[in-house]
């Protein structure tokens, strides 16, 4: 692979990538392939020159989505693909899961071109057990927030928050919130060509209603952690439907899930786009994908 050339796309805020994904660079240099960051939204980059781009930490494209899209669809080789970005960008992909029999959060969504009144909105929102208000095109939880049913402060804001994103024209997903995840957090698997690496545990991220805070991604606290054949499998079954959706195979994917009643495991996020992969969790995971990309570009 000798003079292949990679872009490691990344965002303006973080042009020399998230510390995550720095020994990338070496471990793909290791192999003869010379990788580099590179800006997504950035006019100078001439993506014609690279003989892949590796989507990373692109945490900035949620506001312009299609934007993002078209620029993932315009690439000449893109991982993972265009069609796996497209799909996964948008969390209307938990019905597939769910109409495939995968176990997800039980989720109300709303439309904007039903242009719903505030009452109506309203009368959508669970009379019991705290709920989270989202917006379908999201990432690192920004527009996100939690709210009490009991509590007529936090209600108006729940439906203050989702009446604000339909106005917006932005789909609205609304979510029981699963309580494990103040005391267990999420459990993260990773997977690099198909094959588990490593998983983790991360902390609960929703403590209230949804603030703009300015940053690019809400903090998060982690844990090496080792999943069961329990966590495992439901994961496996996630990723089989979206590759049956898209077409497509995924060099990287993560699947966070959480534990519901009766400790049913449910998938809280199927991340494919552009994930955190916390490699120093893992052993050797940076030169397992560095093979990934390498097996891609031959």
């Amino acid at each position: 692979m000798t003079n292949a050339r990679v872009a490691l796309a990344t965002c303006s805020q973080l042009p020399d990538l998230d510390k995550d994904d720095v020994p990338l660079i070496a471990a793909l240099g290791a192999r003869g392939v010379t990788a580099e960051p590179a800006v997504w939204d950035d006019p100078a980059v001439d993506w014609q020159a690279y003989d892949l781009v590796l989507v990373r930490s692109t945490w900035d494209y949620s506001p312009r989505h299609d934007e993002f899209v078209a620029w993932a669809r315009s690439l000449p080789k893109v991982a993972n693909s265009a069609a796996v970005i497209e799909w996964n960008t948008d969390k209307r992909y938990l019905r597939d899961l769910e109409a495939a029999g995968v176990p997800v959060i039980p989720t109300i969504w709303l439309d904007p071109a039903r242009h719903l009144s505030k009452r109506a909105v309203h009368t959508r929102m669970p009379a019991f057990g705290d709920f989270v208000v989202k917006p379908v095109v999201s990432a690192g939880a920004q527009n996100t927030g939690r709210y009490q049913p009991v509590s007529a402060q936090s209600r108006g804001k729940a439906i203050a928050h989702a009446t604000r994103l339909l106005d917006d024209g932005r789909w609205v997903m609304i979510q029981p919130y699963v309580t494990s995840v103040d005391t267990t957090g999420e459990t993260c698997l990773v997977f690099v060509d198909g094959e588990l690496t490593h998983a983790v545990r991360k902390n609960a991220l929703l403590t209230g209603p949804a603030e703009d805070s300015g940053e690019l991604y809400a903090q998060e606290e982690m844990a090496a952690f080792e999943a069961t054949p329990a966590q495992i499998e439901v994961a496996r079954r996630a990723l089989d439907v979206a590759r049956q959706a898209t077409g497509a195979e995924l060099t990287y994917a993560r699947v966070d899930l959480v534990s519901g009643e009766d400790d049913l495991l449910m998938v809280i996020e199927l991340e494919l786009t552009e994930p955190s992969l916390w490699m120093k969790y893992g052993t050797g995971v940076e030169d397992r994908l560095a093979d990934a990309v390498v097996r891609l570009l031959g």
